[in-house]
């Protein structure tokens, strides 16, 4: 991962450019008044999920990147920098002589991808691990396969010699986590227990969580990798890379507390689940979450701790802009026990979520007596914390009538309490003088743009656009290479995985989809082709006047310089044009 990924893995666009738009949540998207133009209707999109903006107003999009360019003035570079400082990334690491900071990342997760393959071969030979994993657990080998379990020998530095031995220095695998420094040499650092393998959002492992089998309690249960420059728990989501598709397609995902319920989940057919290993919501796990859906579910283990964990994490959420649920099981501690009883009661208790506040009224309502001033107040002190966090107005009144009802307290008192302890805390934008007039640049090729956006989103245009488009051009190399990409690609599905070929103009891509989702998402097949037949017309027209207007400068220049022949020929082309 280079210094600009790193940058991207910890910032999210919304809040770098809430920075400087104030930003409102339409959908899956957030909107705001465009910094480039005078508008009074919000017609700047920012999408968590493709991590990209787009102002329809002046035409302009980009990435977080591009955004900070535009609005600082900045190069490449200063933005760069600008975001490293934000993000609290060392560029100096990443500009090391010789790329020495990157090739040492290298090292370290080739490492990591030995000793998983090294686990998986040690599972295989150990009988206790079989037994433990298959019969005991209940896994089955796709399980075992799709998580890449594996053993860790039970032997000093089974792993430290076998690394060393495909050319992994002691230090490369002390810097991964894998081994430890004890007198008598390297002694590796997981032994004698189920290895479960840490991935990034790509699959790759980036660390590993290691449980004991049965049979040795005096141990503790779990050890994870130590934070090193390729793992941070603050950051990581157990179990993302296998969930994503199933998180997109189910339109939420569902938060547990151990690896091992995300397993179990995946194992009976909900796959749309991941773990915060142990912990509360951190904000970078909920921005990174956020990009898939923004219906986020939360169900931590129903001890003292777990329910200490989801209260902690509501407040991180608002923190953050996040509204949560959460999801309360019954007849097991945890979704692992609960699915191993009853997997369909899983699906049920997933699918009935309790709004966050609402939980949180239902927590403390057991908590105080509220027949007492006393309880009233602590009660209504603690609910308004989160209630004056919430942007919605109408939301707003709803929980503030609630506490009354409720407490049997006057609406007004409530109000009154509210505003004393402040409400929502509006963060005061900078407003900063645009390179842009309000009629510059007013999206000048925009039916290009919209044209591409059907394309690219709604495969069924292009057998349309197959027959009638005719020899049109693009204003710019980035239109030109998707739109020829996809006169050779017809059935290509880009607008969901960007092709190896369109990677140079990924940005691009996701803009034209952005702007698909924003124009067309509510038309229905019939009229998603009239617009294409009004774009391709329009574009037609735009080019061939284009076209006279060229020929009209170039029969000039001929008739200027005597060239009688050439400006002929240049005259009858004009006019077949125009006939056109």
């Amino acid at each position: 991962m280079d210094a600009i990924e790193e940058i991207k893995s910890r910032l999210s666009i919304e809040d770098v450019v809430g920075d400087y738009v104030e930003l409102k949540r339409a959908g899956r998207n957030f909107r705001g008044l465009s910094p480039f133009s005078a508008e009074k209707t919000p017609s700047f999109m920012v999408s968590p999920e493709k991590q990209i903006w787009h102002d329809f107003s002046s035409g302009k999009g980009g990435n977080m990147f591009s955004f900070v360019m535009e609005m600082e003035g900045l190069e490449f570079k200063g933005a760069l920098e600008l975001l490293a400082r934000k993000a609290g990334v060392e560029l100096a690491d990443y500009r090391a002589s010789g790329g020495d900071f990157q090739k040492k990342k290298d090292k370290i997760l080739e490492a990591l991808e030995l000793a998983t393959k090294y686990y998986q071969q040690s599972f295989v030979k150990s009988e206790d691990a079989i037994n433990y994993v298959l019969k005991i657990r209940g896994y089955t080998k796709s399980t075992v396969a799709d998580f890449r379990l594996g053993y860790a020998p039970n032997s000093g530095s089974a792993l430290a010699d076998f690394l060393k031995k495909r050319g992994i220095s002691d230090e490369i695998s002390q810097k991964a986590g894998l081994v430890i420094r004890g007198y008598r040499g390297s002694a590796d650092m997981f032994r004698g227990r189920l290895m479960i393998p840490l991935s990034d959002q790509q699959g790759q492992t980036i660390g590993f969580t290691a449980r004991i089998l049965v049979g040795d309690e005096k141990a503790p249960k779990y050890i994870n990798t130590p934070a090193t420059i390729v793992y941070d728990k603050s950051r990581h989501i157990f179990g993302l890379n296998l969930a994503k598709d199933a998180i997109r397609q189910a339109g939420f995902v569902v938060i547990v507390e151990g690896n091992l319920d995300v397993i179990a989940s995946h194992q009976a057919g909900v796959k749309n689940v991941a773990a915060t290993a142990g912990t509360a919501l951190t904000a970078q796990q909920l921005k990174i979450l956020q990009r898939f859906t923004p219906d986020i579910r939360l169900c931590f283990d129903q001890d003292k701790a777990g329910i200490n964990a989801a209260e902690r994490s509501i407040a991180v959420a608002q923190g953050v802009g996040v509204q949560l649920s959460i999801v309360t099981i019954e007849g097991a501690k945890d979704p692992d026990e609960l699915i191993k009883k009853d997997a369909q009661k899983w699906t049920e208790f997933i699918s009935k979520p309790k709004y966050a506040i609402d939980w949180l009224i239902d927590k403390y309502t057991e908590q105080f007596d509220l027949k007492t001033a006393l309880g009233k107040k602590q009660f209504t002190g603690i609910i308004l914390n989160t209630v004056n966090k919430l942007e919605d107005e109408v939301e707003r009144e709803h929980y503030i009538q609630k506490l009354a009802d409720i407490t049997e307290v006057s609406k007004e008192a409530i109000i009154q309490k509210s505003e004393a302890k402040g409400s929502l805390d509006d963060k005061p934008k900078r407003t900063i003088k645009s390179s842009f007039s309000s009629t510059d640049n007013l999206d000048k090729y925009k039916y290009e743009d919209q044209l591409l956006s059907l394309l690219v989103t709604y495969p069924i245009t292009r057998r349309l656009m197959q027959t009638e488009a005719g020899n049109l051009f693009f204003h710019s190399p980035e239109r030109q290479r998707v739109y020829e990409y996809l006169e050779q690609n017809p059935q290509a599905t880009i607008a969901v995985d960007t092709p190896e070929d369109l990677k140079d103009v990924e940005d691009y891509v996701k803009i034209v989809t952005f702007k698909a989702e924003e124009l067309y998402d509510k038309f229905d097949a019939n009229e998603r082709l009239r617009e294409l037949r009004d774009l391709i017309s329009k574009l037609t027209k735009n080019n061939q006047k284009e076209q006279r207007e060229q020929l009209t400068e170039q029969i000039k220049l001929a008739e200027e310089q005597g060239d009688t022949e050439a400006a002929k020929k240049l005259l009858e082309k004009y006019n077949s044009i125009y006939k056109q």
